[in-house]
Order: C-alpha cells, then structure tokens, then sequence
C-alpha cells in the first residue's frame, strides 16, 4: 500500500522545543525531529512501518482520509429551541436551513 495519501501534519511542539510529525489516519504515531522537514520523514518513515507490519500480520489498514467517500451529509442534534430560530433566520434570510447552517460552518 503506498503511503502518500495519509493526512500529514508538522506542527512545533513548546513541550519538546521539537517539531512534531503527526497524521491524522494514526493518532498514536508521531515522530520528533529539529526541522520540519526531518519530522515530515520521519513520520511518513513509521507511517511505512506500521503499515507493513499491518498487512504483514493480516490486520486492517486504516484507508486514508483523502481516499474516503463523503456523501456531503451528516446528522448534528440540536434543542429544539435552536431549531426553531435557525427555521426563523433561515425564513427572513430567504434561503434553506442547511444553506443557513453550512454558510456559517468554519474551519478553524
């Protein structure tokens, strides 16, 4: 299995005073290193070894984030309350209650 498609993050870590390798498919790797570059090979270099002793031992593979389908919907519970005014905003804005919502979800 190639390795590339996992979702891979460098980020510094204040604890360590390192940067830090993470991704994102396997939240218990991580790999330190003094440059963000060295901590980018590094990680992809566990993320290769994990996977091999996975398929090696017969076990499951986690399918990268970026090869996943997503059907665009999900179901979030609200109170009924909150319901209710995002029907009424959404009604004086003239526009749908997901066109309301989705315009307001921000990543961060």
């Amino acid at each position: 299995m190639v390795t590339d498609h996992y979702t891979y993050r460098v980020t510094w870590s204040p604890e360590d005073t390192q940067y830090v390798g993470l991704v994102a498919e396997f939240p218990s790797l991580s790999w330190l290193a003094d440059s963000q570059v060295d901590a980018l090979v590094g990680i992809r270099r566990v993320v290769d070894d994990v996977v091999r002793d996975l398929q090696a031992t017969g076990e499951s593979v986690p399918t990268p984030l970026a090869d996943r389908h997503y059907s665009g919907e999900f179901k979030l519970r609200i109170p009924p309350e909150l319901h209710r005014m995002l029907v009424i905003r959404a009604a004086e804005e003239s526009v749908s209650l997901n066109r309301l919502i989705s315009s307001q979800l921000v990543i961060r």
